[in-house]
Protein backbone atom coordinates (compact mmCIF):
# COMPACT_ATOMS: atom_id res chain seq x y z
CA UNK A 1 0.00 0.00 0.00
CA UNK A 2 1.49 3.45 -0.88
CA UNK A 3 2.51 5.66 2.05
CA UNK A 4 0.18 8.47 0.93
CA UNK A 5 -2.81 6.14 1.28
CA UNK A 6 -2.06 5.68 5.00
CA UNK A 7 -1.90 9.38 5.88
CA UNK A 8 -4.89 10.62 7.92
CA UNK A 9 -7.33 12.90 6.17
CA UNK A 10 -7.05 16.49 7.51
CA UNK A 11 -10.02 17.52 9.63
CA UNK A 12 -12.34 20.10 8.07
CA UNK A 13 -14.09 20.74 11.37
CA UNK A 14 -15.06 24.40 11.96
CA UNK A 15 -14.52 24.99 15.68
CA UNK A 16 -17.55 26.37 17.45
CA UNK A 17 -20.83 27.62 16.10
CA UNK A 18 -21.18 28.96 12.54
CA UNK A 19 -23.43 31.81 13.75
CA UNK A 20 -20.62 33.02 16.03
CA UNK A 21 -18.18 33.03 13.10
CA UNK A 22 -20.61 35.14 11.07
CA UNK A 23 -20.97 37.51 14.04
CA UNK A 24 -17.18 37.69 14.37
CA UNK A 25 -16.85 38.48 10.65
CA UNK A 26 -19.37 41.31 11.02
CA UNK A 27 -17.61 42.70 14.10
CA UNK A 28 -14.20 42.55 12.43
CA UNK A 29 -15.63 44.44 9.45
CA UNK A 30 -16.90 47.22 11.74
CA UNK A 31 -13.57 47.49 13.53
CA UNK A 32 -11.69 47.47 10.20
CA UNK A 33 -13.82 50.41 9.03
CA UNK A 34 -13.11 52.26 12.32
CA UNK A 35 -9.38 51.61 11.93
CA UNK A 36 -9.36 52.85 8.34
CA UNK A 37 -11.20 56.04 9.29
CA UNK A 38 -8.79 56.56 12.20
CA UNK A 39 -5.78 56.16 9.88
CA UNK A 40 -7.16 58.68 7.38
CA UNK A 41 -7.94 61.23 10.12
CA UNK A 42 -4.48 60.72 11.61
CA UNK A 43 -2.83 61.39 8.25
CA UNK A 44 -4.77 64.64 7.94
CA UNK A 45 -4.04 65.87 11.50
CA UNK A 46 -0.69 64.36 12.59
CA UNK A 47 0.10 67.02 15.22
CA UNK A 48 -3.32 66.71 16.88
CA UNK A 49 -3.11 62.91 17.02
CA UNK A 50 0.48 62.97 18.27
CA UNK A 51 -0.53 65.33 21.08
CA UNK A 52 -3.44 63.06 22.03
CA UNK A 53 -1.32 59.91 21.92
CA UNK A 54 1.22 61.56 24.24
CA UNK A 55 -1.50 61.67 26.93
CA UNK A 56 -2.22 57.93 26.74
CA UNK A 57 -0.80 55.56 29.38
CA UNK A 58 1.39 53.28 27.29
CA UNK A 59 2.49 51.03 30.16
CA UNK A 60 -1.03 50.14 31.32
CA UNK A 61 -2.06 49.60 27.70
CA UNK A 62 0.87 47.21 27.31
CA UNK A 63 -0.19 45.37 30.48
CA UNK A 64 -3.72 45.14 29.09
CA UNK A 65 -2.33 43.70 25.87
CA UNK A 66 -0.50 41.01 27.82
CA UNK A 67 -3.64 40.30 29.86
CA UNK A 68 -5.77 39.72 26.77
CA UNK A 69 -3.08 37.52 25.23
CA UNK A 70 -2.97 35.64 28.53
CA UNK A 71 -6.74 35.26 28.34
CA UNK A 72 -6.41 33.81 24.86
CA UNK A 73 -3.81 31.35 26.14
CA UNK A 74 -6.28 30.34 28.87
CA UNK A 75 -9.00 29.76 26.27
CA UNK A 76 -6.66 27.72 24.06
CA UNK A 77 -5.68 25.62 27.08
CA UNK A 78 -9.34 25.14 27.95
CA UNK A 79 -10.20 23.93 24.43
CA UNK A 80 -7.28 21.47 24.46
CA UNK A 81 -8.18 20.22 27.94
CA UNK A 82 -11.85 19.63 27.14
CA UNK A 83 -10.85 17.88 23.90
CA UNK A 84 -8.63 15.58 25.96
CA UNK A 85 -11.40 14.94 28.48
CA UNK A 86 -9.53 16.86 31.20
CA UNK A 87 -12.55 18.72 32.47
CA UNK A 88 -11.05 20.29 35.60
CA UNK A 89 -8.10 21.64 33.60
CA UNK A 90 -10.55 23.02 31.08
CA UNK A 91 -12.47 24.81 33.84
CA UNK A 92 -9.21 26.25 35.15
CA UNK A 93 -8.39 27.60 31.68
CA UNK A 94 -11.76 29.34 31.58
CA UNK A 95 -11.18 30.82 35.03
CA UNK A 96 -7.74 32.07 33.96
CA UNK A 97 -9.37 33.84 31.02
CA UNK A 98 -11.97 35.42 33.31
CA UNK A 99 -9.23 36.60 35.69
CA UNK A 100 -7.30 38.20 32.82
CA UNK A 101 -10.48 39.83 31.53
CA UNK A 102 -11.36 41.19 34.99
CA UNK A 103 -7.92 42.76 35.37
CA UNK A 104 -8.23 44.28 31.90
CA UNK A 105 -11.59 45.79 32.86
CA UNK A 106 -10.17 47.25 36.08
CA UNK A 107 -7.15 48.82 34.38
CA UNK A 108 -9.13 50.10 31.42
CA UNK A 109 -11.87 51.40 33.70
CA UNK A 110 -9.28 53.41 35.64
CA UNK A 111 -7.99 54.83 32.36
CA UNK A 112 -11.49 55.87 31.32
CA UNK A 113 -12.12 57.44 34.74
CA UNK A 114 -8.91 59.44 34.41
CA UNK A 115 -9.83 60.71 30.93
CA UNK A 116 -13.39 61.60 31.90
CA UNK A 117 -12.14 63.39 35.05
CA UNK A 118 -9.86 65.44 32.78
CA UNK A 119 -12.96 66.55 30.88
CA UNK A 120 -12.18 64.62 27.68
CA UNK A 121 -15.26 63.75 25.64
CA UNK A 122 -16.19 62.70 22.12
CA UNK A 123 -16.37 66.37 21.12
CA UNK A 124 -12.97 67.40 22.55
CA UNK A 125 -11.15 66.68 19.27
CA UNK A 126 -11.05 64.14 16.45
CA UNK A 127 -8.37 62.18 18.28
CA UNK A 128 -10.43 61.81 21.47
CA UNK A 129 -13.53 61.03 19.44
CA UNK A 130 -11.72 58.09 17.82
CA UNK A 131 -9.98 57.08 21.05
CA UNK A 132 -13.21 56.96 23.05
CA UNK A 133 -15.27 55.38 20.27
CA UNK A 134 -12.75 52.63 19.56
CA UNK A 135 -11.74 51.81 23.12
CA UNK A 136 -15.24 51.97 24.63
CA UNK A 137 -16.61 49.83 21.78
CA UNK A 138 -13.83 47.31 22.36
CA UNK A 139 -14.36 47.50 26.16
CA UNK A 140 -17.99 46.47 25.64
CA UNK A 141 -16.78 43.48 23.62
CA UNK A 142 -14.50 42.45 26.48
CA UNK A 143 -17.45 42.62 28.90
CA UNK A 144 -19.57 40.52 26.53
CA UNK A 145 -16.69 38.05 26.18
CA UNK A 146 -16.50 37.70 29.95
CA UNK A 147 -20.24 37.02 30.14
CA UNK A 148 -19.89 34.34 27.43
CA UNK A 149 -16.88 32.69 29.09
CA UNK A 150 -18.58 32.81 32.51
CA UNK A 151 -21.66 31.12 31.03
CA UNK A 152 -19.49 28.42 29.47
CA UNK A 153 -17.67 27.93 32.79
CA UNK A 154 -21.02 27.62 34.59
CA UNK A 155 -22.22 24.97 32.13
CA UNK A 156 -18.84 23.21 32.27
CA UNK A 157 -19.20 22.92 36.05
CA UNK A 158 -22.50 21.12 35.43
CA UNK A 159 -20.81 18.64 33.08
CA UNK A 160 -22.09 20.07 29.80
CA UNK A 161 -18.77 19.68 27.97
CA UNK A 162 -16.35 16.86 27.35
CA UNK A 163 -14.17 15.30 24.69
CA UNK A 164 -17.19 14.55 22.49
CA UNK A 165 -18.98 17.85 23.06
CA UNK A 166 -17.00 21.06 23.31
CA UNK A 167 -18.70 23.28 20.74
CA UNK A 168 -19.64 25.83 23.42
CA UNK A 169 -16.05 26.08 24.59
CA UNK A 170 -14.79 26.49 21.02
CA UNK A 171 -17.42 29.13 20.29
CA UNK A 172 -16.45 31.20 23.32
CA UNK A 173 -12.76 30.77 22.45
CA UNK A 174 -13.36 32.07 18.92
CA UNK A 175 -15.08 35.16 20.31
CA UNK A 176 -12.36 35.79 22.87
CA UNK A 177 -9.61 35.45 20.26
CA UNK A 178 -11.44 38.04 18.12
CA UNK A 179 -11.52 40.46 21.08
CA UNK A 180 -7.81 39.83 21.62
CA UNK A 181 -6.95 40.32 17.93
CA UNK A 182 -8.86 43.60 17.72
CA UNK A 183 -7.12 44.93 20.84
CA UNK A 184 -3.66 44.11 19.47
CA UNK A 185 -4.41 46.14 16.33
CA UNK A 186 -6.02 48.92 18.39
CA UNK A 187 -3.05 49.03 20.77
CA UNK A 188 -0.59 49.29 17.89
CA UNK A 189 -2.61 51.90 16.00
CA UNK A 190 -3.86 54.16 18.80
CA UNK A 191 -1.22 53.81 21.53
CA UNK A 192 2.04 52.96 19.76
CA UNK A 193 2.15 54.14 16.13
CA UNK A 194 3.57 57.63 15.75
Amino acid sequence: MPCAARLPTPSRHLPGDLAMWLFILAELSVFALFFALYAVARLRQPALFAAGQAQLPLLSALVNTLLLIGGSAGMAAAVRAFAAGQLRRGEHGLLATLACGALFVLIKGAEFADKFAAGLTLSTSDFWMFYLSLTVFHFMHVLLGMVIVAAVWFHARRGAYGAANQAGVETSAAYWHMVDLVWVVLFALVYVAR
